[in-house]
């Protein structure tokens, strides 16, 4: 059991926040080395080699980690925290959901476009909704989550667009499946880093 008085799923692998000091799911954070020239190095694919220590998927956390010298803390070690490293987050995130995206895609586990994604969330083809941020509010509330799914609007239309080979797309739909889950862990750090649900949300969302 843990602190908060919850049973521990010992199915899932859980680590220390250094800046809440809550332990939780790792899903929900992210992986931090220090590199060799003595700065943080966000580990978003959790490979590299040293010392890992970790933040929640938090833009508040990680100003304050590096505000504050928590990431020395947690390295054990003196660091730096570069200027940008809330914005190599954010892309490297934005990257990894994108490249998902299209690996789904030409896996034949991903739709783009209003009547195709319509069609996979009537037919309960569907496990996630991505939504444009950027795109029409009114156009994006006639879909809705899928029943026990997740949706996301945590990513601008041109940048569902590159997984698409398109300019941009406004809706897109995964079925489940392997690459769908690593998609939600990604997409829901991302989530968190641009503090935006991407506007309002599709009909049922969570």
């Amino acid at each position: 059991m843990t602190r908060g008085g919850r049973i521990k799923d010992r199915e899932t692998p859980e680590r220390r926040c250094i800046v809440t000091g809550e332990v939780q799911p790792k899903a929900g954070l992210i992986r931090f080395v220090a590199g060799p020239d003595g700065e943080v190095v966000p580990d978003l694919a959790e490979k590299l080699p040293g010392r890992g220590f970790w933040v929640v998927a938090d833009r508040q956390a990680l100003d304050k980690a590096a505000a504050k010298g928590l990431f020395s803390r947690g390295a054990k070690a003196r660091v730096t925290a570069p200027p940008e490293l809330l914005a190599l987050i954010e892309s490297g995130l934005a990257r990894r959901v994108t490249d998902t995206l299209s690996l789904a895609r030409k896996a034949g586990l991903a739709v783009a476009g209003f009547e195709k994604v319509k069609d996979w969330l009537a037919a309960g083809k569907a496990k996630v909704l991505l939504q444009a941020s950027d795109g029409s509010e009114r156009g994006k509330g006639k879909l809705w989550t899928p029943p026990g799914g997740r949706w996301f609007g945590c990513m601008t239309a041109s940048e569902l667009g590159l997984s698409f080979g398109r300019d941009h797309v406004i809706h897109s739909a995964l079925a489940p499946g392997g690459l769908t889950d690593k998609l939600i862990r990604d997409a829901s750090r991302l989530t968190g880093l641009r503090e935006h649900d991407g506007g309002n949300a599709a009909a049922g969302k969570e």
